[in-house]
């Protein structure tokens, strides 16, 4: 069946952040009337809003995610440029320093597109809604699934105090790390998810800075990761270049060792409490926009609901509501973003209101959230107190790879070149396990390592650091 012949009914998409806008364009080609549904009433522009804390700190959106986006939106990327966002290859404009040494500028293997979240998902909404199938409920509030443990029929919500039901062929929920679908699949006589946390304890503090007059174009993204293998707190810090000639700084530090949440601190932390003081120094010349934004909430989280003994029809999950992950590593928007795609191949191939759609949604959303959990746990998993139980001889054998690869990255292109491939979410692990890249890493690094970060002397002379 053809998508134009599809019979027209009614999806709701719980959430109209990144997630819920491009879930919403997979669904409308198929449903014919998309409705969204969120607590706040969007903005029109690039505004912060109430639901979305999150956006008060650094996003990055991967290549992997970029090429979906532009699936499911083309045009998409040029959009985003056009507002101001700024595309930087991969590694060539990174200065990155891993815990074992500052990596190499290697020529682009992949890219990022920098921008404040705010004006990332105003871009991304407006194109959304130019859609006449698509509509957006505001200022409502979602209170559970209505329907059976076989199959969901709708939603009841809230709004201006009355509440009603909305009923739907398909619900999905894209309501952030803030979901309840755990608690309404109970509520349908279904059992309890199974979910892993593994939580390091990492606090993050962001702040928006003008760059000096000199840095505001053309400025590479500068960051500084923990070294796990110290034993003690892991610190970290992102300095991304973003729209309007402003950086936009995030701080972070697991238990014992995070940023203070006070504007006086935030240079101080920088400066002295990373690795190496890059970051502070490129601070000290440049001028603060903003009070410090704070928040603790980077547990990583994940419903395995594709493992249910029993799914509902008619409902699936995807986004932060699915997997929330630790965000110093920047996956969360590209994974959602390829989740959506994920979502609309499998209503291409098997057709609106097909038997176990849902189900075979559910299992096809588990793949990009699989490989994206893998690289956030990767790390976390070792810092004291982030599980119960401690790393697995799993966990510690693939950190032992991955540190051999971190090891050989430095200072070889080609193995660099496959961890980008991984890292950007556009290929799976299993291309660092080719015969190739296991020789390359027993052998070690081609080139020596680097003294210092790999800034150009042009680089300095903008940002004016010695």
């Amino acid at each position: 069946m053809s998508e134009r012949s599809v019979p027209a009914t009614t999806a709701v998409v719980l959430g109209g952040s990144h997630s819920g806008m491009l879930t919403a364009r997979a669904l409308a080609p198929f449903a014919g009337r998309v409705l969204v549904v969120d607590r706040d009433e969007l903005p029109a522009g690039p505004e912060p809003r109430k639901g979305l804390p999150q956006a008060r700190h650094a996003h990055m959106l991967w290549s992997g995610g970029v090429r979906a986006v532009e699936e499911l939106l083309p045009g998409a990327t040029g959009a985003l440029r056009a507002a101001g966002a700024r595309r930087l290859p991969v590694t060539t404009d990174i200065v990155a320093m891993s815990a074992r040494g500052w990596f190499r500028r290697w020529p682009e293997s992949h890219h990022v597109i920098l921008a404040g979240r705010d004006l990332l998902d105003a871009t991304i909404r407006a194109r959304v809604l130019a859609d006449e199938r698509i509509e957006v409920l505001g200022g409502t509030e979602v209170l559970g699934l209505t329907g059976t443990a076989a199959a969901v029929t709708g939603v009841r919500v809230r709004a201006g105090g009355a509440e009603r039901v909305i009923e739907a062929g398909l619900v999905v929920d894209a309501t952030g790390r803030g979901s309840a679908a755990s608690r309404w699949l109970t509520e349908l006589g279904l059992p309890v998810p199974q979910r892993r946390e593994v939580d390091s304890g990492l606090a993050y503090a962001s702040r928006l800075y003008l760059a000096p007059e000199a840095a505001r174009d053309g400025f590479p993204v500068v960051n500084v990761q923990p070294d796990p293998r110290g034993g003690g707190p892991g610190r970290a810090g992102f300095l991304l270049p973003i729209e309007d000639g402003r950086w936009i700084v995030t701080l972070s530090g697991t238990r014992g060792g995070e940023p203070s949440s006070a504007d006086e601190d935030f240079l101080r932390f920088a400066r002295d409490e990373l690795r190496h003081p890059v970051i502070g120094e490129l601070l000290e010349r440049a001028e603060p926009l903003s009070a410090v934004s704070f928040t603790r909430a980077t547990v990583n989280r994940r419903h395995f609901y594709e493992r249910m003994p029993s799914w509902p029809g008619n409902f699936a999950v995807l986004g932060d509501a699915l997997a929330a992950f630790n965000p110093v590593y920047g996956h969360g928007l590209a994974a959602a973003a390829q989740s959506a795609l994920a979502l609309r191949e499998v209503l291409r191939r098997h057709g609106w209101g097909a038997p176990g759609l849902s189900r075979r949604v559910q299992r096809a959303v588990a793949r990009p959230v699989g490989a994206a959990w893998d690289l956030a746990i990767g790390q976390d998993v070792f810092y004291p107190g982030a599980t119960e139980q401690g790393p697995t001889l799993r966990d510690r054998l693939v950190s032992a790879y991955v540190d051999r690869l971190m090891h050989t990255a430095i200072g070889n292109g080609r193995v660099a070149r496959r961890v980008t491939d991984v890292t950007s979410l556009q290929r799976g692990a299993h291309v660092l396990l080719a015969p190739s890249i296991l020789l390359a890493a027993a052998a070690g690094p081609l080139r020596p390592p680097l003294s210092g970060p790999p800034l150009t002397a042009e680089e300095r002379k903008a940002a004016g650091i010695p």
